[in-house]
C-alpha cells in the first residue's frame, strides 16, 4: 500500500500571465524529481487530486483507448469494471470532467 500521498500545488498572484510558464515548469521539475520516491509502472495517482500530465480526455466524446491512459494509474485494474458501470448508469456520458470514466 501506500503510505504518504502528495499534492502539488503551485499557485501566483501575478494578474498577467507572463511567469505562468516558469511557475508550470518549476512544478514539473519538482514532480520529476520526486520520481524515484513514488510508485512506478505506471506512476499513481489519487483520484481526487487531478493530475492533467498523467492523461486527459478531449472535450466532448472521448475514446476508451484516450481515457485508459490516466484511468488505470488513478483506478488500476478496477478501470475496466468502472467503465463497464458507468457505461450501464451514465450512458449519455452526462457526468465528465478532463479526467472521468468514460
Amino acid at each position: 500500500g501506500n503510505l504518504y500521498k502528495i499534492y502539488y500545488n503551485v499557485n501566483w498572484q501575478e494578474q498577467d500571465n507572463v511567469n505562468s510558464q516558469k511557475y508550470i515548469d518549476w512544478s514539473r521539475r519538482v514532480y520529476n524529481y520526486m520520481t524515484p520516491f513514488v510508485s512506478k509502472s505506471p506512476r499513481e495517482a489519487y483520484a481526487n487530486y487531478r493530475d492533467l500530465d498523467i492523461g486527459s480526455n478531449n472535450v466532448g466524446i472521448t475514446s476508451y483507448t484516450q481515457a485508459s491512459v490516466g484511468g488505470r494509474k488513478y483506478f488500476k485494474n478496477n478501470f475496466d469494471r468502472l467503465v463497464q458501470v458507468k457505461t450501464k448508469i451514465d450512458p449519455e456520458n452526462s457526468f465528465k470532467h478532463e479526467q472521468s470514466i468514460p
